[in-house]
């Protein structure tokens, strides 16, 4: 009997020494106490089963301590757990997750061709390719080249391949690539990027390799086609005769009249100004949608006032700087198959182009490369991120890329990566807002022209404030605030995320700059 109630004893205390949590096995309650009632009562976080799974930091206990000395609510409750735990959906990710992320995201952009249905706006497309994400679900032009340089890197050659297949027979089609594939996009391109896209190309069969050469001598012609109607204004479509005689391009639209997808936001931006006829400014808007820059105090007379733009008075660095490159690389692959006529033709047009972006486009006082206003006939007073084209294009010396560097590094280099423009005006391609494509083209050109120390810092803010945006918020954006490394704001409508360019662009610089 004795036995028996000793027997039960021990059984009792072992029962209730197993019932005691261990420091492993104690709940957010326990170890929280006051700090978890509090998150959950002022419902900090909407969902209740946000905080209770959260990952401390540090030692609860030292968390606690700061607590209790503290005592936060409301929003500073919400920075000290955010700084104190890894919360999940909110803090949790890292920066070495980043390329992961990106490299699970081209699956979910990818979209296969499908046959248009009566009465949509969709253009054909026979091979599989990008979208950059958010409210574009149709491939774009110029954002395909950056979305292109993430998947070199991340093993998704067929991918680029079938997407220069796309362009190929866009161009061939229309006779040169769209804005986006979309019906109301033919009126115009965007910055020609298809030249460089090839060089990204690795298949080598000589067949396809005419087919693109042809394909991009047809760009080059489309681009030069307002060379057959200049008159004495010295301008048609896409043509400029410059004082010396040489013919640069422009933005422009052939068709002049609202934007089909922002239509009464063009109707309402004609109605503040009643000086020029609506067709006039139409054309000067859809002309700022294809530079890609839309909007941007690059094109405006006032900075503050969209009505007042005039982008097809402007003759762009970044567009004549492209055209450049277009015409070298015309040269390079008809040396290929022996053309000689092909040779000396562009020959003489990128020299030509080359002479003219240092005579009208350089700003030796400044320091910069500008756009050349050809109604002022003088260069504009705009600093911009496009004075970089010219060093990406090699058409700068090493004086004049020096001066630039000095340039940026005084009046673009913000601490999150380059400034698109020095003016703070609400339009999106203007300050504080930077954009992959411009961080990519810095890099790239300030490398070419010996200065890979600015290139690589310009690298390391860029890709810090997107892996501090990644890390907040989970999404790849299609544009940042670079002076508080945030997601970018302004613009015709909200930050898109996905988003292509900005993952290509991060992979890209990744691979360039391993451990950055």
């Amino acid at each position: 009997m004795k036995i028996s109630s000793l027997w039960r004893g021990a059984l009792l205390s072992a029962t209730l020494l197993l019932a005691q949590p261990s420091a492993a096995q104690r709940t957010p309650v326990d170890m929280y106490g006051d700090l978890f009632r509090t998150v959950q009562t002022e419902r900090i976080f909407p969902d209740g089963k946000t905080f209770v799974d959260a990952v401390p930091k540090r030692a609860p206990e030292a968390i606690m301590e700061d607590y209790r000395r503290t005592t936060p609510h409301g929003e500073a409750l919400r920075a000290f757990i955010l700084a104190n735990f890894a919360v999940p959906g909110i803090n949790d990710r890292d920066a070495a997750s980043l390329r992961r992320h990106i490299q699970t995201l081209w699956p979910t952009l990818v979209r296969q061709p499908e046959a248009v249905k009566p009465g949509s706006s969709t253009l054909p497309m026979d091979a599989p390719y990008v979208v950059p994400g958010g409210r574009f679900r149709e491939i774009y032009y110029w954002d395909s080249y950056f979305t292109m340089l993430g998947l070199a890197v991340d093993g998704q050659q067929p991918l680029i391949e079938s997407m220069l297949a796309d362009f190929t027979a866009t161009i061939e089609r229309y006779g040169h690539i769209p804005n986006g594939m979309r019906s109301y996009y033919l009126g115009r391109s965007q910055p020609p990027f298809f030249a460089l896209m090839l060089d990204l190309s690795k298949d080598s069969d000589a067949a396809l390799a005419a087919r693109r050469l042809a394909a991009l001598r047809s760009e080059h012609a489309y681009w030069m086609k307002g060379a057959n109607c200049l008159d004495a204004s010295g301008a048609c479509a896409r043509v400029v005769r410059m004082p010396n005689g040489a013919l640069l391009n422009r933005y422009w639209d052939d068709i002049p009249q609202a934007r089909d997808e922002s239509y009464a936001e063009d109707v309402a931006t004609a109605a503040e100004d009643q000086s020029r006829p609506a067709e006039v400014l139409y054309r000067h808007l859809r002309a700022g949608a294809e530079s890609g820059w839309d909007f941007s105090s690059r094109w405006l007379d006032d900075p503050k006032r969209l009505s007042t733009i005039r982008t097809t008075d402007i003759v762009p660095v970044d567009l004549n700087s492209l055209m450049l490159i277009m015409e070298d690389s015309i040269v390079r692959r008809c040396a290929e198959v022996k053309d000689s006529a092909c040779v000396t033709e562009f020959t003489r047009l990128a020299t030509q182009r080359r002479d003219a972006l240092n005579r009208y486009f350089w700003v030796a006082r400044e320091g910069r490369y500008a756009d050349w206003d050809r109604i002022a006939k003088k260069p504009t007073p705009r600093l911009s991120a496009a004075t970089l084209y010219p060093l990406f294009a090699g058409a700068a010396s090493a004086k004049q890329a020096q001066a630039v560097g000095e340039t940026v590094r005084r009046d673009l280099l913000a601490v999150g990566g380059l400034r698109t423009t020095t003016l703070r005006t609400g339009q999106q391609w203007d300050t504080p807002n930077g954009w992959a494509p411009l961080q990519w083209i810095a890099i790239a050109g300030l490398e070419r022209s010996g200065q890979p120390a600015l290139a690589r810092d310009i690298a390391q803010r860029w890709l810090g404030t997107v892996t501090a945006a990644y890390v907040e918020t989970g999404k790849m954006l299609e544009k940042y605030d670079v002076e508080e490394r945030k997601p970018g704001g302004g613009g015709e409508y909200p930050t898109q995320d996905g988003f292509g360019w900005t993952n290509g662009v991060a992979s890209a610089i990744m691979a360039k700059y391993p451990g950055l």
